[in-house]
């Protein structure tokens, strides 16, 4: 699974998404690309899974890029606590992602390979997506 080697800071502010990517939103390695419709944090796990779906569907044939990388720690407080005594520990990481950005690219298979394989990742992803076709 994707996560950091190492960090500045082990804990985050949770932030916020507004309005569009402005970076990462431009088909630049592959020929066919998954971009997000929403905002959302997407997991380390959902990240792995979207590009196993992907690698499994396509096969030998083909090339696949990740554009996203979980650098965003998520804490969590230990169940039945009291409130206070600080912030919770990290527990997973996650990609913040806002609309626009490109998930995974592919490229070296055909447009009919491509759609269904980034089909299949799509609904391993918390968020509307599309597909796209660089010009």
């Amino acid at each position: 699974m994707l996560s950091p080697k190492r960090t500045r800071f082990r804990k985050q502010h949770r932030g916020r998404m507004k309005g569009i990517s402005s970076r990462g939103n431009q088909i630049c390695f592959g020929r066919y690309a998954l971009q997000a419709l929403e905002p959302a944090w997407i997991t380390a796990r959902q990240i792995e899974a979207g590009r196993r779906a992907i690698t499994r569907y396509a096969r030998r044939g083909g090339k696949i890029w990740v554009r996203i990388f979980p650098d965003k720690p998520v804490t969590v407080r230990p169940t039945e606590t009291r409130m206070g005594s600080g912030k919770g520990s990290p527990e997973y990481w996650v990609s913040v992602v806002k609309p626009g950005r490109i998930l995974y690219e592919i490229g070296g298979v055909s447009e009919t390979v491509a759609r269904t394989a980034i089909s299949i990742a799509a609904c391993k992803m918390p968020i509307r997506t599309q597909f796209v076709i660089s010009r």
